[in-house]
C-alpha cells in the first residue's frame, strides 16, 4: 500500500516533486502546490504515521526509525528523477531521505528545505518536549498551519498533541553525524523574513550540507510564510529552482 497522497497521478512523469509536512502537520497543506506544477510534473505527498493515510498508526518519535520507513516509502518510486521539498521537520527527512537517496544512487535531482535552522545548529535549537499541553498548544498555534478549531474538540484536541509531542521528540532526536556526507545534488533554503522558528540567518548554513550549488530565497512572512494567497509565487519559486537543474541535467 502506498501512503503517498497524489492530487495529479502520473503514469511516467519526467519528475516527481515529493514532500514532506511539518510537525503536527499533514500531506493535505501541500495539495494547492500541484495546480502550478508542469503538466508532466507529479506531486507525491506523504503522511506520516498518526495523520491521513497513516492515521491509526502510532506516530514514531525516533528520526531514525522515521527516516527508515520513509526512504522504504520512498523506494518504489524512483523510476524517475524526483526532487526532495520539506517544511520544518520535513526539512530535516528531506536532507536525510536525500542522502538516503544517493547512497542508493537514485535520480536525485534537488532537495528544498524551508523553516528548519541548518543542521549544524541543532544543538542551538529551543526544546518544547517539557511544555505542558496548554503552552504547547498555544505554541503551535501561534505559528499558524494549525487548523483553528483543534482546541475546541477534546478527541482531535487529544490526537493532535499526541502526533505534535511525537513530532517533536523526533526533532529531538536529530543528532547530524559529523561525518555525514554533503549531498551532491544543489540545495535551496526558504525562509520567512519573519520566522522567528528559523530565521534567514540560521538558514545560511545549510549551504553547508551540498557540494553543489546552495540558493537561499526569501520571503515575506513568518513561519508559514507559504500558506494562503503567497501560494501560488511560492510554488513558482520551487519550480524555478527545479527546473534550472532538470535543464543542466544534474540528477545524481
Amino acid at each position: 500500500m502506498s501512503y503517498f497522497v497524489r492530487p495529479r497521478p502520473k503514469t511516467r512523469p519526467s519528475l516527481r516533486l515529493i514532500a514532506f509536512h511539518h510537525a503536527g502537520g499533514s500531506a493535505a497543506m501541500y495539495c494547492p502546490m500541484s495546480a502550478q506544477l508542469p503538466e508532466d510534473w507529479e506531486l507525491m505527498i506523504l503522511d506520516l504515521p498518526g495523520r491521513g493515510k497513516r492515521y491509526a498508526e502510532p506516530p514514531l518519535t525516533d528520526l531514525g526509525a522515521l527516516v527508515d520507513r520513509v526512504v522504504e516509502d520512498v523506494r518504489p518510486w524512483l523510476d524517475a528523477p524526483i526532487a526532495l521539498f520539506g517544511h520544518s521537520l520535513g526539512a530535516i527527512l528531506a536532507a536525510e531521505v536525500g542522502r538516503a537517496c544517493e547512497r542508493d544512487a537514485a535520480p536525485l535531482l534537488w532537495v528544498g528545505v524551508s523553516g528548519r535552522v541548518g543542521p549544524t545548529l541543532q544543538g542551538q535549537t529551543r526544546r518544547l518536549s517539557a511544555l505542558d499541553d496548554d503552552a504547547l498548544l498555544a505554541e503551535v498555534t501561534a505559528l499558524g498551519g494549525t487548523p483553528g478549531r483543534v482546541g475546541e474538540i477534546p478527541e482531535l484536541r487529544e490526537h493532535f498533541l499526541r502526533v505534535v509531542r511525537a513530532d517533536i521528540a523526533v526533532i529531538e532526536s536529530y543528532a547530524p553525524a559529523l561525518d555525514r556526507p554533503a549531498l551532491r545534488c544543489p540545495v535551496t533554503a526558504f525562509a520567512g523574513a519573519n520566522d522567528v522558528w528559523a530565521p534567514p540567518t540560521t538558514m545560511r548554513p545549510w549551504a553547508r550540507e551540498t557540494r553543489s550549488e546552495f540558493h537561499l530565497r526569501l520571503f515575506e512572512g513568518g513561519h508559514f510564510y507559504f500558506l494562503g494567497p503567497a501560494f501560488a509565487d511560492f510554488t513558482r519559486e520551487v519550480v524555478d529552482e527545479i527546473s534550472s537543474c532538470l535543464d543542466r541535467g544534474l540528477a545524481s
